[in-house]
């Protein structure tokens, strides 16, 4: 199919779309079909120099051997090796050396150039790598967080004293008022008769419950101070002249008790146990700084990035901000019904969440779509309805509820304990943020229903015609512009501009929400409304 030249591929970015939305669902496969040969080398020099550079078995020396990384996701590949940049510039003239003998594809062997991680950011699935040492990405509890940690822990354990002592309470009352009640019964000459013996589990379970009461009572230090005076106060055998007049093994044993009892129940003064404590604090903050000097002195690891400002750019760009960087309302959103908007806001919104969940600055990207993006759509609903910001709060509620045909309450957006509960620990494979932010459906007020749905094997014919209008249009840029357009923000086509497309309801709000894109969509029969 190549060689026929029934399908081609042109690298580097795509001048027409940029790739989007037109590329087909075979598009990954076939770049794997494609780079199959690059795969290999990569495989290969990996082999080698891992069979080079072996890994020493001895757990007392530190070694860190020459190692060599490798992902690739479509047509874009990012090699990190840990060698020399000898090493890194050989690895580099072999694949390039693949991609024009085997894939016979240009290469710009000037613009190949070799990074060092340490020193500089790379850019790899618009996201920020840089090698770190391991304190840049676990720092130390500063004096502030530490005070705190020690109220909340404080405040932990005051908690559960006060639980503790309301079962307690409870427990004493309701036995006081079992023992009461029985008391009753035998001052009444009534007899209880029991089926079946149960002395043996009764005596069980008290006597479970007096070795925890035992052992939760000698941890006190004034309880365990009380029986050591009790056990020691007024004994006669510690006199000498007494001692003297005694068989030396009753001595002994007398002896033997004493160490035993101050073992077990001489507590320690206050401030001799507030002393080893701090020492043993200083001697594990200190282990640990040892550690940390190591490790970075030793290890790098890899710190990913959202790009923040240029995430800011893109949403200035939409319109979501003003030039304050206040959420402002975007009035070509107000001819959609209220909860096409709000999946509109929730497509871009769940996509930048999903696309940015493994990044270190996260938290960044939360902020974002929490507060710019759904204030926007908030005042973007308060404008279509001449109502205030208040006034639409109230009714769709913070998490953006709206009702649907059934009177069913449904929610889109990403709620704040959904956005707050994200992170690294929920990681999914990187869906590109592609046209969610530059496309909105408009709905045309058509009566004629009885063409099919163009998404791919639907056979719904209860459809609803929607024109597609793209953001770049309405803000007289073009994105072909790297001045005027964010840097790696994608854009749709120009020809696809208004163009109108029959969609079910259910492929209509996948489109709106971002599940779908333009590639699940039949491209080709447009239908051409005047």
């Amino acid at each position: 199919m190549f060689l026929s030249g029934a399908i081609a591929f042109e690298l580097g970015g795509s001048e027409l779309c940029r790739g989007l939305p037109q590329e087909s669902e075979l598009t990954s496969t076939m770049l794997n079909i494609f780079f199959d040969p690059v795969d290999r080398e990569v495989m290969a020099i990996r082999e080698e120099v891992h069979k080079k550079n072996p890994r020493v078995k001895d757990d007392s020396v530190r070694h860190t051997p020459v190692r060599v990384y490798a992902v690739r996701y479509l047509d874009e590949t990012m090699v990190v090796t840990s060698g020399s940049k000898m090493l890194t510039l050989e690895v580099r003239d072999r694949i390039l050396s693949v991609f024009e003998r085997d894939l016979e594809v240009k290469v710009d062997r000037f613009g190949s150039s070799v990074h060092s991680a340490a020193s500089e950011k790379m850019e790899f699935l618009g996201m920020e790598f840089q090698a770190v040492p391991p304190s840049v990405l676990h720092p130390p509890m500063s004096e502030k967080a530490k005070r705190a940690r020690k109220m909340y822990l404080k405040r932990k354990a005051a908690e559960a004293q006060e639980l503790k002592n309301a079962r307690e309470t409870w427990r004493k009352k309701l036995g006081l008022k079992i023992l009461n009640h029985l008391f009753k019964k035998v001052r009444r000459g009534h007899e209880f008769e029991f089926a079946f013996r149960i002395e043996d589990e009764v005596r069980q379970e008290f006597k479970g419950w007096a070795e925890e009461t035992v052992v939760e009572y000698f941890k006190s230090q004034e309880h365990r101070r009380h029986w050591h005076r009790l056990f020691t106060s007024g004994d006669f055998l510690s006199l000498n002249r007494v001692r003297d007049q005694l068989p030396s093994t009753l001595v002994d044993s007398y002896d033997q008790l004493q160490e035993t009892l101050d073992r077990f129940l001489m507590p320690r003064r206050g401030h001799d146990i507030t002393e080893d404590e701090e020492m043993l604090a200083e001697e594990e903050d200190e282990r640990q700084y040892e550690n940390r000097i190591v490790e970075d002195l030793t290890e790098l690891k890899m710190r990913v990035n959202a790009p923040i400002e240029l995430v800011r750019k893109a949403v200035k760009l939409a319109g979501f901000t003003n030039s304050m960087g206040r959420p402002r309302p975007i009035k070509l959103l107000i001819c959609l019904d209220d909860a096409d908007i709000i999946k509109w806001y929730a497509g871009v919104g769940r996509r930048w969440l999903d696309f940015f969940c493994c990044c270190r600055n996260f938290k960044m990207v939360k902020i974002v779509v929490s507060y710019h993006l759904r204030f926007s759509c908030f005042l973007t609903l308060a404008e279509k309805h001449e109502c205030t910001k208040r006034q639409a709060i109230s009714h769709y509620t913070k998490d953006l509820k709206v009702t649907n045909e059934n009177g069913v309450p449904e929610v889109y957006f990403p709620t704040e304990k959904e956005i707050k509960m994200m992170g690294d620990k929920n990681l999914s494979d990187p869906k590109p943020v592609d046209g969610a932010l530059t496309m909105i459906l408009v709905r045309l007020a058509v009566d004629d229903t009885s063409l099919p749905c163009l998404a791919h094997f639907c056979a719904g014919t209860d459809t609803a015609l929607y024109r597609i209008r793209l953001l770049q249009n309405r803000l007289n840029v073009d994105p072909l512009n790297e001045k005027k357009w964010v840097q790696g923000l994608s854009a749709i086509h120009e020809s696809l501009n208004k163009k109108c497309l029959p969609l079910c309801s259910i492929h209509a709000s996948d489109l709106l929400l971002g599940k779908i894109t333009l590639r699940d969509i039949d491209c080709t029969q447009f239908v051409d409304v005047v």
